[in-house]
């Protein structure tokens, strides 16, 4: 199969990579990245995708995206792991409802109750159908991002 996207490294960005490899001392994903680039260029090896698959452990769709992004964007982006388009999952509590919850967390507890627990909350934000369905670790997370206690009080 013919190549699509042709690499072809100046000398500074396969010294650049040569020295990446070399040292080691970086995420195991840019070190790949950097020998597919080394195997694949045009001036050097020109290996196939399956070759460098074979010889570094990843998948042929992995040398191939890797050879796209460099030749589109550059060296930069071919080192580093694709962002992805959306989150694999929407978040719970946007904005508004990440509000109430702190208003919920500050406001008095439930009769009976000395103060607000992380079940409680999440009952109670199912309760007022702020959210359909909540954890009570998706509470804490969000009550320890907002760097509010439970209590509304000043810690320290």
């Amino acid at each position: 199969m013919a190549k699509k996207y042709i690499v072809r490294l100046a000398v500074d960005e396969r010294e650049e990579l040569q020295n990446l490899v070399r040292k080691g001392k970086t995420q195991a994903y840019r070190i790949r990245h950097a020998n597919i680039l080394l195997a694949v260029d045009a001036d050097g090896p020109n290996w196939t995708d399956e070759q460098v698959a074979e010889a570094f452990g990843c998948h042929v769709h992995t040398a191939s995206n890797v050879r796209q992004r460099f030749v589109e964007q550059g060296l930069a982006a071919a080192l580093e792991r694709k962002k992805q388009d959306a989150p694999s999952r929407q978040q719970i509590l946007d904005g508004e409802k990440e509000a109430r919850l702190v208003a919920l967390a500050c406001s008095a507890p439930p009769e009976g109750r000395a103060k607000w627990t992380l079940q409680l909350l999440a009952d109670q934000l199912v309760t007022l159908e702020v959210v359909e369905a909540i954890s009570d670790q998706t509470v804490r997370r969000t009550l320890k991002k907002t760097s509010s206690g439970r209590t509304c009080e000043l810690v320290g």
